[in-house]
């Protein structure tokens, strides 16, 4: 135990699909965390909704965001291992391999949404705290979750926290991804400004990887496509630098010539690999499917139509938060996957997640950070589901990225709070 926190690990087992209770099972893990000053004391419940989809939920250590502590003050806090992930009934490669049949797994990977996520939620809660709703935080893809659970189960909460993960809610991935791809070109041209040395170094490298058999440490051939994938970095707070400093020891000599360090090949495979949270990459599209037809690999469909984004252009733009089906034949962690995440592209029967007309008839405060360079998720399509919410206040700032929540220390949380109770 960390000496900053007192924790009790939770176990639960959850239907795999919600509407038929009795078939096949999950377990559910979670980590209740508390002040150790206040263990005994009754304290109100604080929900920690994970961004992704596909991740894990914070382990508490002494490098824990400051939200956390934060939220100790006043919260017992529980960090859910959402489904699939982490300790939760992880859904691995290996776990994949074993389905025998493409659409077994479609169908089994198709319970991993927020609306199961929310209804497993909402069976803890009754486990833990009865009929005691609980208030909620929801980090980027944990805001969706929030809304999913406002227009499934807005009795289970008593206010909801959001940061960065306001969608919108009829917005189909094609609309998503007309919005994001001129975001990422000009995030991209924005870190070319800051480093131009690493516009010629990015473009140096992929004209190597173009010409060349380039391997990474697990087999994987690195390719112009997988390399531009890095730009998924550049969404978070530190990620100008986390790229720079990854791409200042990309090549053998100083020059910035020469072949691929081992170090720069390691660092790629495991930025780009999905080994811990394939579910990022199958789910990824499922998350704007909505019964408005398929989503069928919008991200690449938009792709194509973009000359600026070609794999020769100078300089080269990278991509960003976007899934393509080469990934599942390209990436060793993804290629059990691959069928099924075809099947999951091309279906057309995706349930609703939001309940427009309940949310609107929302009475659960809702406080919520919307950031305005948002590379991830378009500030204006939040901007206009928030208005459509009961109860609902908005914080806008470029203060921070997206990564907000947790690079403001405890000053985020701190104010959505204030937010929710109409203290600010």
């Amino acid at each position: 135990m960390n000496p900053s926190y007192a924790t009790v690990d939770h176990v639960f087992t959850v239907p795999l699909d919600h509407t038929t209770p009795g078939g096949e099972t999950l377990q559910v893990f979670a980590r209740e965390v508390a002040d150790p000053s206040r263990v005994d004391e009754e304290l109100p419940w604080l929900l920690y909704l994970q961004g992704g989809p596909g991740g894990k939920s914070p382990r508490p250590s002494a490098a824990s965001p400051g939200w956390l502590a934060h939220a100790l003050k006043t919260h017992r806090v529980l960090l859910l291992d959402q489904r699939g992930t982490g300790r939760s009934t992880p859904v691995t490669a290996r776990a994949a391999a074993a389905f025998r049949e493409p659409a077994q797994l479609a169908a089994h990977l198709a319970h991993f949404r927020a609306d199961a996520i929310v209804a497993d939620a909402e069976l803890i809660r009754r486990e833990l705290c009865g009929d005691t709703p609980w208030e909620t935080l929801g980090q980027s893809y944990g805001g969706f979750l929030t809304l999913t659970y406002l227009s499934q189960a807005p009795e289970g909460l008593k206010a909801c926290y959001v940061a960065g993960g306001l969608p919108g809610l009829s917005a189909t991935a094609d609309d998503v991804y007309a919005r994001t791809y001129p975001r990422v070109r000009d995030r991209v041209r924005d870190f070319y400004a800051r480093y131009p040395d690493d516009a010629r170094r990015l473009r140096r490298i992929a004209d190597l990887l173009a010409a060349q058999d380039v391997r990474l440490p697990d087999g994987d051939r690195l390719t112009v496509r997988r390399l531009r994938t890095l730009g998924l970095l550049l969404g978070m707070g530190d990620g100008f630098e986390r790229l720079h400093w990854l791409l200042d020891e990309a090549l053998e000599n100083n020059d910035g010539e020469g072949e691929l360090t081992d170090t720069f090949r390691y660092q790629v495979m495991a930025l780009t690999g999905f080994t811990d949270n394939p579910l990022f990459a199958v789910l990824q599209e499922t998350l704007y499917g909505q019964g408005a037809g398929p989503t069928a690999w919008a991200a690449s469909r938009a792709l194509d139509t973009l000359p600026e984004f070609t794999e020769d252009a100078d300089p080269l733009l990278l991509t960003g938060e976007m899934i393509y089906p080469w990934m599942f034949e390209d990436i060793r962690g993804l290629r059990p996957f691959t069928d099924a995440a075809d099947l999951l592209a091309r279906r057309t029967d995706w349930p609703p997640l939001y309940d427009p007309a309940r949310l609107a008839a929302n009475t659960v405060p809702l406080a919520a950070i919307v950031y305005h360079d948002d590379m991830y998720v378009d500030a204006g399509l939040s901007l206009d589901t928030a208005r459509t919410i009961g109860a609902a206040r908005v914080w806008v700032t470029n203060e921070w990225e997206h990564d907000g929540i947790s690079a403001s220390g405890d000053r985020a949380l701190a104010r959505l709070m204030d937010l929710a109770t109409g203290r600010a």
